[in-house]
């Protein structure tokens, strides 16, 4: 009997999104309590049976081809459905009195850190997240947080913080490029976020608004933020980033300011709440919102 849905083995796919969201494969296994050498076994029965590459392999970890990033966000999308209705079937909203959901980059860089110090004030209120790249038609999530415009929506809307965009790359990259201007970097290899619907300012945006023209060196597409500050730890190119969002990073030294100059944000970081939010979830926003900076 012909399968109604054309897929590969789910073991595989479980173990590939762990590693495409993780960026290791230790990582991965960890998470699903397998070995490292059982998730690249996975993987690479994956790829034979797609029939292409979804990771590079490099000496300092793996990270995502373009094929494996189109995967990996249609995964998550698909995951995401399934997970909203297992929850929504097993009826336990008072495990949890916060749901908040953000992005990949906005979780790993900004919100986690904060949740952290929350939780060392208010111990009793649970928060959980829904991390997600893709933006759903409906949730269970109490608030989001983004980089998005307020609308006129009927939910609660508060501004963050807005911040400045400015070039990244490792310090490697800049000796090797000779990196020691805004003109350097128009023929320097650049790491370009790709969508059709996303807000991120582009490398053509930025470079129009200090007055230069399109760049013109090597391009690597990704349509991940995260995925994309991993190619610039790798060497791969120069990446566009948010200094305050940026900032445990920077302090790290994993990336460097490449130029001194930046660029506003037309777009700041909001805090969306639902109407139906709680008292602790709403207890939680303006927490979030004296403590965004």
């Amino acid at each position: 009997m012909e399968r109604p849905y054309d897929l590969s083995s789910m073991t595989a796919l479980i173990c590939f999104e762990a590693a495409g969201r993780h960026g290791s494969f230790k990582a991965a296994a960890n998470e699903i309590n397998v070995t490292p050498a059982a998730v690249s076994h996975q993987i690479k029965a994956l790829e034979e049976d797609l029939g292409c590459a979804l990771f590079l392999r490099r000496h300092r970890g793996v990270g995502l081809t373009e094929k494996g990033a189109f995967l990996l966000v249609a995964l998550q999308r698909g995951f995401e459905g399934i997970s909203a209705a297992v929850t929504h079937l097993r009826e336990r909203p008072q495990a949890v009195d916060v749901t908040i959901r953000a992005t990949t980059a906005v979780s790993a860089l900004w919100l986690t850190p904060k949740i952290t110090t929350f939780w060392k004030t208010h111990p009793s209120i649970t928060v959980a997240q829904i991390v997600s790249d893709v933006e759903p038609a409906a949730g269970r999530h109490d608030m989001a947080i983004g980089y998005m415009a307020p609308a006129r929506d009927g939910d609660d809307w508060q501004e963050l913080f807005r911040d400045r965009i400015v070039a990244l790359g490792t310090a490697q990259f800049a000796a090797e490029h000779r990196v020691h201007g805004v003109t350097d970097l128009l023929r320097a290899p650049l790491v370009h976020l790709s969508g059709e619907d996303s807000p991120w300012t582009g490398w053509e945006e930025w470079f129009r608004a200090l007055g230069h023209p399109a760049p013109r060196g090597r391009s690597f597409l990704v349509n991940n933020h995260m995925i994309a500050l991993q190619a610039a730890e790798d060497d791969v190119g120069a990446v566009l980033g948010w200094e305050g969002l940026m900032q445990g990073m920077l302090a790290r030294g994993r990336l460097v300011n490449l130029v001194p100059e930046s660029i506003p944000s037309t777009v700041p970081f909001c805090l969306r709440v639902r109407p139906r939010a709680s008292a602790n979830a709403r207890l939680f926003a303006r927490w979030l919102v004296e403590n965004a900076t």
